[in-house]
C-alpha cells in the first residue's frame, strides 16, 4: 500500500487518546483506560487498515452495549473525531458486528459515510446480500446528499482499491448500471470521480459494455462529458479507437514529432529527467489529440514492462506546431522498483507510436 507508514501515524497515541476523550464526553461511563490498553498494544507493528479495526474492535470491547444502543452512541462520536479517515473505524464497526441487522446498519453506514466513508464497509453488506444492498444504493443515487451519492457509486465499484473484489458486479456491470445512469450528470465533482474509476473498472474485465455505454450517452453535459473522459483514461492509454473516438480523437493523427529528447541523457536514481518534442501538423484542418508517452521500463531479468503516462489533449490547428514538455522524478515507488540500464521512451498520440528516445539510469 503506497505511504503506509504515513499512513499509519492516522491512527497513532495521540489520536487513540483523542477517540478515548470524545467517546466519554458522549459515554460519560466509557473505559477509556482500557481502550487505550488494548487499542495501543502491538500498535506498531499493523498497517493503517489493521489499526482501523483494531479502534472498532477495541470499542467493541469496551462497550457494555447491544449494538443498536451502541451505534447511538458511535452515532454522536462521529461528528466529534478530527480525521476523516480515523471516522472510517464506525463503518468498519457496523460491518463487523451488524450484519445481522440490515436496515438498521445500512442506515447507520449512510450516516456515517458524511464523516468520512462506508465505502469499505458496505462492501461486507454487498457480499452477502447483493441485490438488497443495491437496491437500497439505487435510492441513495438520487440522495440530496454527495457524499451518500458517493457511497451509492463507490462501495460497489468492481474493483476497489484496498478491499475485496465485486465478483458479482465484475462478472455482470448491469447489476450496477442503474445507479451509475442517475449519476452520469452529477452536480459534484466528488461524485462524478467515482462514477468515472467505478468505469475505469469494469474497463478491466468488460471494456465493450463501458464503450457500448458511453457511446449512448449524450456527451453535450459538461458533467457527462467529464465522466466520459476519465472513465474511458485506461482503454486511450491502451490505444482503444473506440474510446479515442468518443473523446473526438479517433482519427488518425496526421502530425510530425520533431526534436524528440530526454534530458539529461543519463541520470543516477532519484534525479528528474525532461521528455520534450514538439508536434507539427502536416495538414491544413484542424485535429484533436491525445498526447502520451510511454517509458520501457527495465526489470530485475533485464526484460522491458511498459508504463504509459497521460501527458496532454488538445486541438492542433491546422499547420500549427505545438511543444510540449514533462518532467519526471525517477525514484523508487512503494509500486515500482527501478533498475540500471536503457530505458526507451514514446511518445504516442491518439494512441499510435510515433517517436521514440531513451534515457539511462546508472548502477
Amino acid at each position: 500500500m503506497a505511504g503506509d507508514t504515513a499512513l499509519k501515524e492516522i491512527f497513532n497515541a495521540e489520536r487513540l487518546r483523542h477517540i478515548a476523550a470524545e467517546m466519554t464526553a458522549v459515554y460519560p461511563d466509557f473505559d477509556a483506560k482500557g481502550f487505550l490498553k488494548l487499542a495501543n498494544h502491538g500498535l506498531a507493528e499493523l498497517s493503517v487498515m489493521q489499526r482501523l479495526a483494531r479502534v472498532s474492535e477495541c470499542l467493541h470491547a469496551v462497550l457494555p452495549l447491544g449494538y443498536e444502543a451502541s451505534l447511538e452512541v458511535l452515532r454522536a462520536l462521529a461528528p466529534r473525531l478530527n480525521s476523516g479517515f480515523v471516522s472510517m473505524c464506525l463503518p468498519h464497526y457496523v460491518a463487523t458486528y451488524g450484519a445481522e441487522r440490515f436496515e438498521l446498519s445500512m442506515e447507520a453506514l449512510k450516516y456515517f459515510t458524511a464523516f468520512g466513508s462506508s465505502e469499505f464497509a458496505i462492501r461486507h453488506f454487498l457480499r452477502d446480500d447483493l441485490q438488497r444492498s443495491l437496491q437500497l444504493m439505487h435510492d441513495w443515487s438520487l440522495d440530496a446528499n454527495e457524499h451518500v451519492r458517493r457511497l451509492a457509486s463507490e462501495g460497489c465499484r468492481p474493483r476497489l482499491p484496498w478491499s475485496f473484489r465485486l465478483e458479482q458486479v465484475q462478472a455482470d456491470p448491469r447489476l450496477a448500471a442503474g445507479i451509475l445512469d442517475n449519476l452520469k450528470a452529477d452536480p459534484s465533482l466528488y461524485v462524478r470521480k467515482s462514477v468515472a474509476n467505478h468505469l475505469n473498472d469494469i474497463t478491466k474485465d468488460q471494456p465493450e459494455w463501458v464503450l457500448d455505454l458511453i457511446e449512448g450517452w449524450s456527451l453535450d453535459n459538461p458533467h457527462t462529458a467529464w465522466i466520459a473522459r476519465h472513465a474511458l483514461r485506461s482503454l486511450i492509454k491502451q490505444g482503444n479507437l473506440r474510446a479515442l473516438a468518443i473523446i473526438g480523437a479517433g482519427g488518425k493523427p496526421e502530425v510530425q514529432i520533431i526534436d524528440v529528447q530526454v534530458n539529461p541523457p543519463v541520470i543516477g536514481l532519484g534525479e528528474k529527467i525532461t521528455l520534450s518534442f514538439a508536434v507539427k501538423s502536416t495538414v491544413h484542418n484542424s485535429q484533436r489529440l491525445v498526447i502520451d508517452y510511454a517509458i520501457d521500463y527495465v526489470k530485475a531479468n533485464g526484460s522491458t514492462s511498459a508504463k504509459v503516462f497521460k501527458l496532454k489533449a488538445l486541438t492542433l490547428p491546422g499547420n500549427a506546431t505545438e511543444s510540449i514538455a514533462r518532467g519526471q522524478h525517477i525514484k523508487e515507488l512503494t509500486t515500482r522498483r527501478h533498475y540500471a540500464g536503457r530505458h526507451a521512451v514514446h511518445v504516442l498520440v491518439n494512441g499510435e507510436r510515433l517517436a521514440s528516445t531513451a534515457f539511462e539510469i546508472l548502477a
